[in-house]
C-alpha cells in the first residue's frame, strides 16, 4: 500500500468515526486530526469523492523564475561545447561572454536536460555528434580523452574478449605462525572477471611466474584460447631486464605482451586491486576468525574453494557480467574471442605473405 492510500484510508476512518461517535471532537482526538481538517475532509469527499482525497503536487515550477529562452541555450551550447567544464567554471566563461548566469542557474538548467554530470554530458555529446556528423573540436576530444582516462582509473579498463588482457598483481595477506610472511599472486581476466590466486613466502619473479604456468594458461589451454596480455604494476617481481628475469623471461616464451601501469598511478590496475579487496573482504577477514591455520597448504585450499564459489556461484554486477557469474561471462564470449583471434591471426599471415611477395 502505498504513502498516498495509507493517507486516504485515514481520513475515510476520520469521516467514518465522527459519523459512528456523532461527535466530531472526539473523533479528531482519537484519530490525532484537528477539526478544521476534519471539516476540509468532508467537504471534499462531499464534492468529489475519494479522488478528492488524493493530496495535490505543491511542487509547482515558477516559470516567472526561470532563466530567458537565450541564456538556457547558451548554457545548454557550453556543456556541449566543452563537457568537461563544471558549473563554476561554465558560469565564468559565460560571464566573459557578456551571459550572466550563476553556478547554481547553471546546474538548474543542466538538471532539467539531464547534464548535471560530466558522465551525462559526455553521453549528450556523443549522441548530438552520432546525429549531425559534426567533427569534435580540440576541447571535445580532451575531454573524451580525460573520460577514457578516468574509466581506466576507475579499472573500467578497455577489453575486447575474454583472454585479451589479463591483470596481475602481488597482495600481503600477513603472517602465519611457524610460516612467516605470506604473499599472494592475483589474477583476474579483466573481460569475465574470472579470478586466480596462489599464495607464496616471497615475492619474486619466479613465484609471478609460476602462477601464471601453474593455474592461469592451463585454464586457458583447457578451452583452446590464448592469453594475449597481461597488465602489471612496476614492482621488480615484473619488471627487469628481459634477459635474466624469470617473469620477462615466461611471458616472452608464450608469447603473452606486457604492459606496465603508469608511473605512480597504480589506479590503473584497479580492476587487480578491486578483486584483492573483494577476497579480503568476504574470504580472509572471515577464514582466519573462524580457524587456526597451521601450513599454508591449509589456506591454499579454503582459498580454492572460495574461489570456485566467486568464479562459478558468487553473481557480478560489473559492467559485463550483469548479475551472471564470471564463468558465464567467459563461456558467453567465448565464441566470439576464438573467431576474433582467428581473424587477427589470418589478417597478419595475408600481410606476411604479400610483404614475402613484394620482396621476391
Amino acid at each position: 500500500m502505498s504513502h498516498e492510500e495509507k493517507l486516504i484510508r485515514s481520513k475515510l476512518g476520520l469521516l467514518e468515526l465522527g459519523s459512528y461517535l456523532q461527535n466530531i471532537s472526539q473523533a479528531c482526538k482519537v484519530m490525532g486530526y484537528s477539526r478544521d481538517t476534519f471539516y476540509r475532509v468532508k467537504h471534499a469527499y462531499e464534492s468529489g469523492g475519494v479522488e478528492a482525497l488524493f493530496e495535490e503536487n505543491r511542487r509547482k515550477p515558477n516559470h516567472k523564475n526561470r532563466v530567458s529562452e537565450e541564456v538556457e541555450s547558451a548554457t545548454l551550447s557550453i556543456a556541449l561545447e566543452n563537457p568537461s567544464l563544471g558549473q563554476k567554471r561554465a558560469s565564468d566563461e559565460l560571464r566573459q561572454r557578456g551571459i550572466f548566469i550563476s553556478a547554481g542557474g547553471i546546474r538548474c538548467v543542466w538538471l532539467r536536460h539531464n547534464l548535471e554530470t560530466f558522465a551525462k554530458r559526455l553521453s549528450y555529446l556523443e549522441s548530438y555528434v552520432a546525429k549531425t556528423g559534426e567533427v569534435l573540436t580540440e576541447l571535445q576530444l580532451h575531454a573524451l580523452s580525460q573520460a577514457k582516462e578516468e574509466k581506466i582509473s576507475l579499472g573500467h579498463i578497455e577489453t575486447e574478449h575474454v583472454g585479451y588482457l589479463g591483470s596481475q598483481d602481488t597482495f600481503y595477506v600477513g603472517a602465519l605462525k611457524g610460516v612467516g610472511r605470506i604473499y599472494q599472486q592475483t589474477f583476474i581476466d579483466t573481460y569475465s572477471g574470472v579470478g586466480f590466486a596462489k599464495l607464496y613466502t616471497t615475492k619474486q619473479p619466479i613465484t609471478s611466474a609460476d602462477i601464471l604456468n601453474d593455474r592461469v594458461i592451463p585454464f586457458f589451454d583447457s578451452y583452446g584460447l590464448p592469453l594475449l596480455r597481461v597488465l602489471t604494476d612496476r614492482g621488480t617481481e615484473y619488471c627487469g631486464k628481459s634477459d635474466g628475469h624469470d617473469y620477462q623471461l615466461y611471458l616472452a616464451l608464450n608469447d603473452i605482451e606486457h604492459t606496465r601501469t603508469k608511473t605512480k598511478s597504480p589506479q590503473t590496475n584497479g580492476i587487480c586491486e578491486r578483486f584483492n579487496k573483494t577476497m579480503l573482504n568476504e574470504f580472509y577477514q572471515l577464514a582466519l576468525r573462524r580457524k587456526i591455520y597451521n601450513n599454508m597448504e591449509e589456506l591454499q585450499t579454503d582459498l580454492d574453494n572460495w574461489l570456485i564459489y566467486y568464479n562459478t556461484k558468487r553473481p557480478h554486477q560489473g559492467i559485463r557480467c550483469k548479475g551472471k557469474t564470471p564463468m558465464q561471462t567467459f563461456m558467453e564470449n567465448l565464441d566470439y574471442a576464438k573467431d576474433k583471434i582467428l581473424c587477427k591471426n589470418e589478417t597478419e599471415l595475408d600481410l606476411m605473405s604479400g610483404e614475402l611477395t613484394v620482396n621476391a
